[in-house]
């Protein structure tokens, strides 16, 4: 039999290569709240995070460029979502 797959130790062997200068997403200065209360929910990276005033905290250092949030938010909560400039961003290193 098998171990169970545990995904967190999984996902903290990868490296991720930050553009600080570039940003590949972007928020709008006034995002559709409702999105941005999906959007904590559906990123599997949790970057998007509610704090306890009812605002929403987002940090795009742990992307996992799935495009989740670029189907759910673009228009409505993004300005923008590109991918990471070449040698930038996840590089994968288990499965």
């Amino acid at each position: 039999m098998s171990a169970p797959v545990n995904v967190d130790v999984k996902l903290g062997v990868n490296k991720f290569n930050v553009d600080e200068a570039h940003p590949h997403i972007v928020i709008k200065g006034q995002p559709d709240s409702a999105v941005l209360e999906l959007l904590t929910r559906a990123c599997p990276a949790g970057l998007y995070k509610k704090q306890e005033d009812g605002s929403v905290r987002f940090d795009y250092a742990g992307c996992l460029e799935c495009g989740t949030c670029r189907i759910l938010g673009l228009d409505s909560a993004l300005e923008s979502w590109e991918y990471p400039r070449g040698t930038f961003g996840i590089e994968y290193r288990y499965g």
